[in-house]
């Protein structure tokens, strides 16, 4: 209930959620009567959600989380395992099995397969059950496209039942034993939250960051300087990061 509860909160607590919210609240304050405050709050949502669309604060939110951990261009020593966190998929898609993978999945498990090739006998880890006890499970579809990308069985361990990353990180701690010094790849805006669940369950994680969607750089192109969804998705991403954070002080090990 409370993962259902702190995922629910974190969705509406969005600027789209946020600006529909201030729209419908307007409209009913106008239909009673109360039209200055009315046209105040729709003109509050929309001002909201143009600057959440908006190029340079997408950037400007973002670009600083995904640039606190380094990208690791070769697989670093004295590591025990390659760590792949998990995200979405979509099992029953009538797709080959990369393309079930969500974006952020794929591209996390690409990343862990070009590092885990530089050590093979290492251990390759997939992690991430899903929140719909209908559904498979990300580990197991992400072990099927390991195994089709060259990974044999005997080098993978699927821990398929942790539905966040706290979860995630007190099983990789099972599995491997706790001080386990591991590479851990995720998403790089994801990476610092995963990097403190890890530590807080007294594992010695080493960063692994991949899948930016911030540029990094000033804008350039009037693409950048225009609202867009691509600009709102980072700015949620952003949001959703920050509430993770604020919530990981409530949170257990």
């Amino acid at each position: 209930m409370y993962d259902l509860l702190k995922t629910l909160a974190a969705q509406l607590a969005m600027p789209l959620p946020i600006t529909l919210g201030l729209l419908l609240v307007g409209l009913l304050l106008c239909l009673w009567g109360w039209r200055r405050m009315g046209m105040a709050a729709a003109a509050a949502g929309l001002g909201l959600l143009l600057l959440a669309s908006w190029g340079p604060v997408a950037e400007r939110l973002l670009a600083p989380l995904e640039a606190e951990y380094a990208p690791m261009p070769a697989l670093v020593a004295d590591v025990e395992a390659v760590v792949v966190l998990g995200g979405g998929w979509q099992p029953e898609a009538p797709r080959s099995i990369t393309g079930k993978l969500g974006e952020s999945s794929a591209i996390r498990l690409m990343e862990g397969v070009r590092l885990w090739r530089q050590r093979p006998e290492l251990p390759l880890v997939v992690t991430g059950a899903s929140r719909d006890p209908s559904q498979a499970p990300v580990a197991r579809g992400y072990a099927r496209a390991a195994r089709a990308l060259g990974v044999p069985s005997s080098r993978l361990r699927v821990l398929d039942t942790p539905t966040d990353t706290g979860q995630e990180a007190s099983a990789v701690r099972e599995a491997l034993g706790e001080g386990a010094r591991v590479v851990l790849v995720t998403s790089a805006s994801h990476m610092p939250r995963a990097m403190a669940h890890f530590r807080a369950v007294g594992l010695a994680p080493v960063a692994a960051p991949t899948h930016y969607l911030a540029n990094g750089e000033p804008a350039e192109s009037v693409a950048d300087w225009v609202p867009s969804a691509s600009h709102l998705r980072k700015t949620e991403r952003a949001l959703y990061e920050a509430m993770g954070r604020w919530a990981l002080r409530f949170e257990g090990p």
